[in-house]
């Protein structure tokens, strides 16, 4: 099971309660009373975020950018992963030939609890998955103890793969190098290799490096082409040889236990459907796609297991005259994948070592990430101590819960033989899913008025089954695994001591954090809205004020600042980042009194920058986008930059703005623009807008163009007619304007009313069209430049001498690029020009 972690590039949460009305009432928590006079926290409207419910307010939320195939993709590559690889043979060593029975049992039986999670993931689309719905449904402790028993489970799976990975790595260097191999012979060179990986995916962690949805797929794509390779040639090597039928008697020589015994044991590699609901706030129409792609990834993934089991039966001949083909499996325990595949499939036993090392090291990294953020979480809800939920300066990853985690993972590695460490992390995961069957029950009953987007059947019988069953194979574990259940039976006994005598205690006397405010204007109907990023509190100023002026007398200002946290930190953890950010929509508000333009605000949370402004975009509409850029080097790309697929992506006009924290807000002299250009749409849009200045602040406007030294006169002619049709074309658009808003109407206006822009031109002499324009811009106070049409296909996102300009230039530019239309822009993404990275918004 690779447990995936959250792979489209998006996630935000947007933080915006109202202020609450002078003599209004406000509710920091809802709670009703139950039929015993306890009160308990009531369940949230459908859809609706828990800590939305438990704070007021409107509710924090993630960008919804996961499809239907992505969020599949997502279950699948969680499910079909490492517990496939490793713990084939040693299922076939407990249940013989019946674990073809057994892994199709195990598929019937995750359908009870996956019909859970479908209803729950549906009526609460929110990131939590099952540890918020037992917090929310059952009484303490069992909160606490499904967190608890959630980060041990976690933990453990990854010492599985960690194992796993030091298995098939040593049989590696075992082929490439016999004598190193037999220098480091024994049982603790696997051990020592499993601990080594896990040291580096903490490391890989505490980095906050994470692995992209693109890369994510490539490699469930991989682990699914191998599976089916190995089934194609193994039902190949199977028809050749009928005699293999016998390879199926007897069918069960365990009996019934050794089936039980194989379920247990390989539930693990069953469970990985839980993270698409875990994912449910990113997901478009999560109501319908989280049931459709959970039982999709179940459609998928059980089909695939059903094969791998029946070809390792069916094909493989044991090196062992009359020796069970099951038996020799056992013997090679995590191995037995490889020998298998050696046996019937060309370059078998490397393919299958390729496979085995890439889910191994994509589970160990993805369930690291996911093991710390439990208990990252569990900090942060006060069940354990502080520590936990530190967040490093440099690095901002929790790393207290990653160096806690990665100990208890690498003394499970250490300690426990593999089958021990695969039944512990097994029975964890069915308590766990044990609990959520309970939850289900009692969220029907106390709730029947949740928007449940999909109702599971047969209730209350199905959760019912889901409890029975998931009981049984938890408590016949003892029986192939007392270490484990011992194990088990030990870490809930440490939680309970830890909720009564430390957790009760810390999370009532916790407070609920305080919910950041939208800051909302009083607006009239507007004829332009602008909106502005700002990151910075000493640029909230120049950057609010400039957008003012570019919204016009009778525009108003949308500002939204973005808390950026690593992938490994869960969004609430940019909480405290985030209230810090809050001053700048005081100072927003401050300016836009000042401007006379309304402005209103808000903060987002979230682990993409670049996607977190163009969901606010696609909230907000605007006309128009600011954005400040501030590059780390002289010669810093816009491209590279989370500025770069903004610019290429928004779908309105965009205004990049370079060096503006030097500008003041007001100045007594009017401010002189210069605007080199040699015409084009991004130029006119670029006068337009300095047009629409001059409604806010006295403003004195240039238009140049570059001309070399000694340039015929017809030259020069023609150069300054094309600046004057670019100016009237803005003026004229700049009249219409106006005259619809007084009118309400499009007025047809005779050409000789327009009258003449209040625009003075001029050239620029120089060898080159760049130097001509530094040399100029020294005269002026602002330069404004349109951005260049140097063809969609070279990934030039403002044009090479416009960026050149605003890197290089003494004085504040803006570069402006108008809108190119939505099939342009659809080209952009198909293309892959989104990429960001590198440089921060400003």
């Amino acid at each position: 099971m690779t447990r995936g972690r959250s792979m489209a590039t998006g996630r935000s949460m947007i933080v915006r309660p109202t202020r609450p009305r002078r003599g209004a009432r406000t509710m920091t928590a809802r709670a009703e009373k139950t039929a015993g006079g306890r009160e308990r926290p009531s369940a949230p409207p459908a859809g609706e975020p828990r800590s939305a419910a438990m704070t007021g307010g409107d509710a924090p939320r993630l960008s919804r950018t996961m499809s239907f195939f992505t969020v599949t993709m997502i279950g699948v590559g969680a499910m079909i992963g490492a517990g496939i690889f490793v713990l084939t043979g040693l299922a076939a060593e407990a249940a013989g030939p019946a674990l073809i029975l057994a892994f199709g049992l195990n598929g019937i039986i995750t359908i009870f609890t996956a019909m859970a999670y479908a209803e729950l993931g549906s009526a609460f689309p929110e990131a939590g998955g099952g540890y918020l719905w037992v917090k929310t449904a059952l009484p303490q402790p069992s909160g606490f103890l499904s967190g608890w028993m959630s980060w041990f489970a976690h933990a453990v799976a990854c010492s599985l793969y960690s194992l796993g990975f030091g298995a098939y790595f040593a049989w590696v260097l075992g082929e490439l190098a016999p004598g190193l191999a037999l220098a480091l012979g024994g049982d603790w060179f696997p051990k020592v290799l499993a601990v080594a990986a896990v040291a580096v995916f903490m490391y890989v962690n505490y980095r906050g490096a994470s692995e992209t949805g693109l890369a994510g797929n490539v490699v469930t794509g991989l682990k699914i082409v191998i599976l089916l390779l190995f089934g194609a040639f193994g039902i190949a090597a199977f028809l050749k040889n009928p005699s293999a039928v016998a390879h199926f008697r007897p069918f069960t020589p365990h009996g019934l236990g050794g089936i039980l015994s194989a379920m247990g044991l390989t539930f693990i590699a069953f469970e990985g459907y839980e993270i698409i609901a875990q994912s449910g706030e990113e997901v478009r129409d999560p109501k319908h796609n989280v049931p459709r792609a959970i039982f999709t990834s179940l459609l998928i993934v059980v089909p695939i297991y059903i094969l791998v089991g029946f070809v390792a039966l069916a094909s493989v001949v044991p090196d062992v005259a009359g020796m069970p083909t099951w038996q020799y499996l056992g013997l090679q325990k995590e191995l037995a994948m490889v020998q298998a595949a050696r046996q019937f499939m060309p370059l078998g036993a490397i393919i299958l070592l390729i496979g085995g090392i890439f889910s191994t090291l994509s589970a160990l990294n993805a369930t690291i990430y996911s093991s710390a953020r439990v208990a990252f979480a569990m900090g942060r809800d006060h069940n354990l101590p502080g520590l936990f939920s530190e967040v490093d300066r440099r690095t901002h990853t929790p790393h207290w819960s990653i160096l806690v985690s990665g100990v208890i993972i690498a003394a499970m590695a250490v300690s426990l033989p593999i089958e021990h460490v695969a039944s512990a992390a097994d029975i964890m995961f069915l308590l766990l899913f044990l609990l959520v069957n309970v939850s289900v029950i009692n969220l029907r009953k106390h709730h029947p008025e949740l928007d449940r987007g999909y109702v599971m059947p047969l209730f209350p019988y199905v959760p019912i089954l889901g409890v029975a069953t998931k009981l049984v194979l938890a408590v016949y574990m003892f029986n192939y695994s007392a270490i484990a259940w011992l194990v088990t039976a030990g870490w809930i006994g440490v939680g309970v001591a830890i909720y009564y005598l430390y957790s009760r205690r810390t999370e009532h006397a916790a407070k609920a954090a305080p919910i950041l405010v939208k800051r909302k204007a009083e607006v009239t109907l507007r004829n332009k809205r602008v909106l502005v990023a700002v990151q910075r509190e000493n640029e909230a100023a120049p950057l609010v004020g400039l957008a003012c002026d570019l919204a016009g007398g009778d525009g108003e200002v949308e500002v939204v600042s973005v808390a950026e946290v690593p992938a490994l930190v869960p969004l609430s953890g940019g909480l405290p980042m985030a209230r810090r950010l809050e001053r700048l929509l005081h100072t927003a508000e401050k300016v836009g009194r000042g401007k006379g333009n309304p402005v209103s605000g808000h903060i987002r949370v979230s682990h993409d920058v670049t996607r977190a402004i163009l969901d606010s975009v696609e909230e907000v509409k605007p006309e128009l986008l600011v954005l400040g850029w501030r590059p780390r080097t002289a010669t810093a790309e816009l491209l590279g930059t989370t500025v770069g697929p903004l610019v290429e992506l928004a779908p309105c006009d965009v205004v990049v703005a370079r060096g503006f924290s030097g500008l003041p807000v007001r100045s007594r002299r009017p401010l002189k623009v210069l605007i080199p250009t040699a015409g084009g749409p991004h130029a006119a849009e670029a006068v337009y807008l300095a047009l629409r200045m001059k409604e806010s602040r006295a403003v004195g406007i240039t238009l140049a163009s570059a001309v070399r030294p000694g340039a015929p006169e017809e030259t020069r002619r023609a150069l300054l007619e094309r600046l004057r049709d670019t100016a009237e074309s803005a003026w004229k658009r700049k009249v219409r304007a106006g005259r619809d808003r007084r009118t309400g109407q499009n007025a047809g206006v005779e050409s000789g009313d327009w009258g003449e822009p209040p625009v003075t031109y001029t050239l620029m002499e120089g060898r080159s069209v760049q130097g001509a324009i530094l040399a100029e811009a020294r005269r002026y106070d602002l330069v404004m430049l349109g951005a260049s049409n140097e063809g969609l296909l070279r990934n030039i996102t403002l044009g090479s001498i416009p960026e050149a300009v605003a890197r290089q230039c003494a004085k504040p530019v803006l570069v402006v690029r108008s809108h190119e239309g939505s099939v342009r822009t659809w080209l952009r993404r198909f293309l892959g020009t989104y990429r960001s990275a590198g440089v921060e918004i400003r």
